[in-house]
C-alpha cells in the first residue's frame, strides 16, 4: 500500500507543481480584474467536475462494484459491467453538457451572484461554455482510470493528469509571447481546457485500457441504477474541498478580486491535499474493500492505521509551513505581471486561514474509504452537505466583516464540520480501527510537526519582500529544505519511522504484485 501510495503521490505532486506553474502564468497574464474573476469562476466549475469524476473520486463506487462482479461472476462479466458503465457515463455526460450549456447563465448566477448585472457575468458564461467539452471527455477518462486502479495499475492514472496542465501551460506561454489582450486570452484558455481533456483520454486509450470495458452498451437496467445510486453520492462527497471553495466563491463574488485571491490561495492548499488526499482515495479504497469483504479485521486495522499515520505525517507539517510562510510563498509564486503587491498580501492572508482546514480535509480523505468499502456513500455525502452549509452560513457573516480572509476561515470551519461528523458517525457505526502502533506514533508525529513549525517561524523573517527574485527563491528553498530535514530527523529520533523501515516498505512484496489479487 505504501509503494502504491508513493506512486500516486509522486504523480499528483508532479501535476500540482505543473499546476503552480500554470496558475503563476495565469496570474501574470490575467491579473485579478474582471477578466480573471470571470475565467477563474468558470474554471472552478471545471475543477469541481475534475474532482467529482476523477482523481480517485469514482473509485468510491466503481472499484467495489467492479471487484464484486469479478469475484462473483468472473472477468468477462466484469468487463461487460465496465463496458456498460463506460458507455452510459459517456452518453449521459454528453447530454448533460448540452443541457448545462443552455442553463449556463443561471448556473453562473448561482455560483457567482455578485457578478449579476455586470460584464463579468457575461464573460464567465462565455468561458464556462467554452470549457464544457472537457466534461464529455472526463467521463470515459474517469472510468478507464478507475478500472486501472482496481487492478493496481496506478502509475498511468497517476501521471495522465499532467497532460491537462501541460496543454494549458503551452497555451498561456503562447499568449504571453503574443502579448494577447486579456479578454481574448481568457477565451483562448477556456477553449484549451477541452483540448486538455482530449489529450488525457488519448493517453489512456494508447494503453489499451478500453479492452477492460467491452462490449460498450448504454444501459439503465436495475444493476446500473443501483450502481449510480451509490456512485453519485460518493462522487459528490469525494469532491468536498471543491464544494467548500464553491461556497466561498458564491459569497466572494460580491467583492472585487476576492474570487481570484481565494482561488490562488486554495491552489497552495491543494498541493499537500492532492498528494495525500488523491492517494488516499486511489489506494485505500481497493485495500479496504478487499479487507472488509474478507472479514479480515487485522487487515482493516492495518490499512486504516497506516493511512492515518501517513495523512497526519504529511498534512500537519504542510499546514504549519503554509501558515508560517504564506506571504513569501505567495509573493514568490504569483506576484508577477498584473498580479500586484496588494493582491499578494490579500492572497497570503486568505492562505493562512484556508491552511487551517487542511488537516480536516485530509482526515476526511482518510475516513471516507472506510464508508465506501462498506458500500455506504450517503454518510460522506451528508457530511459534505453539512460542511457546505456551515461554510455558507459563516461566510455570509465573516465575509461581510473580514472580507476574503473571513470567507477563507469559513471554508476551513466547514471542512472541520464535515470531518468531525464523519468521525462521530464512523465511531458509532463500526468503530475506526487504530492499532497500538498508530496510537504510539501519532502524538510523536504531532510533536515533530510542532518543532518543525517553530523552526520555520523563527526563520520566517529571512525572506525580505524587496529581495531579488533569485534570493527569495534560494532563501525560501533553504528554509523549506531545513524544515523537512529537521522533521525527518525528529521522526527517526522519536521512533516514528526509520530509513530501514522505509526501504523495507518499498521493497517488500505486496498484493499489487500478486496475480491472485489482480487479473
Amino acid at each position: 500500500m505504501i509503494r502504491s501510495f508513493l506512486t500516486v503521490s509522486t504523480g499528483t505532486l508532479a501535476s500540482r507543481l505543473l499546476g503552480f506553474a500554470r496558475d503563476s502564468l495565469i496570474a501574470a497574464l490575467l491579473g485579478t480584474g474582471a477578466v480573471a474573476d470571470a475565467f477563474l469562476a468558470a474554471f472552478q466549475l471545471v475543477n469541481v467536475v475534475r474532482r467529482l469524476l476523477s482523481e480517485g473520486a469514482l473509485n468510491a463506487a466503481l472499484i467495489p462494484a467492479w471487484l464484486g462482479v469479478r469475484d462473483r461472476e468472473g472477468e468477462e462479466a466484469a468487463a461487460a459491467f465496465a463496458g456498460r458503465v463506460l458507455c452510459t457515463v459517456s452518453v449521459t455526460l454528453i447530454a448533460a453538457s448540452l443541457l448545462i450549456a443552455a442553463l449556463m447563465p443561471l448556473i453562473v448566477t448561482i455560483i457567482a451572484p455578485g457578478f449579476l448585472g455586470s460584464a463579468t457575468r457575461d464573460l464567465a458564461v462565455q468561458n464556462a461554455r467554452l470549457m464544457l467539452p472537457y466534461l464529455a471527455f472526463a467521463g470515459p477518462v474517469t472510468v478507464l482510470m478507475g478500472l486501472l486502479n482496481a487492478q493496481g495499475r496506478f502509475a498511468v492514472t497517476a501521471f495522465s493528469p499532467l497532460l491537462f496542465n501541460i496543454a494549458l501551460i503551452a497555451a498561456i506561454a503562447a499568449l504571453l509571447v503574443w502579448h494577447a489582450e486579456a479578454g481574448f486570452a481568457g477565451w483562448a484558455l477556456a477553449a484549451t481546457v477541452g483540448i486538455a481533456g482530449l489529450l488525457q483520454l488519448m493517453m489512456l486509450l494508447s494503453q489499451r485500457s478500453a479492452r477492460l470495458a467491452t462490449p460498450l452498451r448504454v444501459s439503465f437496467d436495475e444493476e446500473m441504477r443501483g450502481f449510480f445510486a451509490k456512485a453519485i453520492p460518493g462522487m459528490i462527497a469525494s469532491s468536498g474541498p471543491q464544494w467548500l471553495m464553491v461556497a466561498g466563491a458564491i459569497i466572494a463574488s460580491a467583492t472585487p478580486s476576492a474570487v481570484s485571491w481565494l482561488y490562488f490561495a486554495n491552489r497552495l492548499v491543494e498541493l499537500p491535499l492532492g498528494i495525500v488526499g488523491v492517494a488516499m482515495g486511489t489506494v485505500l479504497v481497493p485495500e479496504l474493500t478487499r479487507a472488509v469483504g474478507s472479514g479480515d479485521r487485522h487487515a482493516v486495522a492495518h490499512a486504516e492505521s497506516r493511512a492515518l499515520e501517513l495523512a497526519a505525517g504529511l498534512a500537519l507539517p504542510a499546514t504549519l509551513g503554509l501558515i508560517v510562510l504564506a506571504e513569501p510563498i505567495v509573493r514568490l509564486l504569483f506576484e508577477h505581471g498584473a498580479f500586484g503587491a496588494d493582491d499578494g498580501t490579500a492572497t497570503a492572508h486568505a492562505l493562512m486561514w484556508l491552511a487551517l482546514g487542511l488537516p480536516a480535509h485530509v482526515l476526511i480523505k482518510a475516513q471516507s474509504p472506510a464508508f465506501y468499502a462498506r458500500s455506504d456513500t450517503m454518510t460522506p455525502l451528508l457530511a459534505t452537505a453539512r460542511g457546505f452549509l456551515v461554510a455558507i452560513a459563516l461566510a455570509v457573516l465573516l465575509g461581510h466583516v473580514f472580507g476574503a480572509s473571513g470567507i477563507a476561515a469559513s471554508v476551513a470551519a466547514g471542512a472541520w464540520s464535515s470531518a468531525l461528523s464523519l468521525l462521530r458517525k464512523g465511531t458509532t457505526e463500526f468503530g475506526f480501527s487504530v492499532d497500538a502502533a498508530a496510537q504510539k506514533r501519532l502524538p510523536r508525529i504531532v510533536l515533530a510537526a510542532l518543532v518543525m513549525g517553530s523552526l520555520l517561524w523563527l526563520t520566517a523573517g529571512l525572506v525580505r519582500a524587496d529581495s531579488h527574485g533569485f534570493i527569495k527563491f534560494a532563501t525560501l528553498g533553504l528554509q523549506i529544505a531545513a524544515g523537512i530535514a529537521v522533521y525527518g530527523l525528529l521522526l527517526q529520533f522519536l521512533g516514528v519511522t526509520s530509513w530501514r523501515e522505509a526501504v523495507n516498505a518499498l521493497t517488500r512484496p505486496s498484493c499489487a504484485s500478486n496475480p491472485a489479487n489482480y487479473p
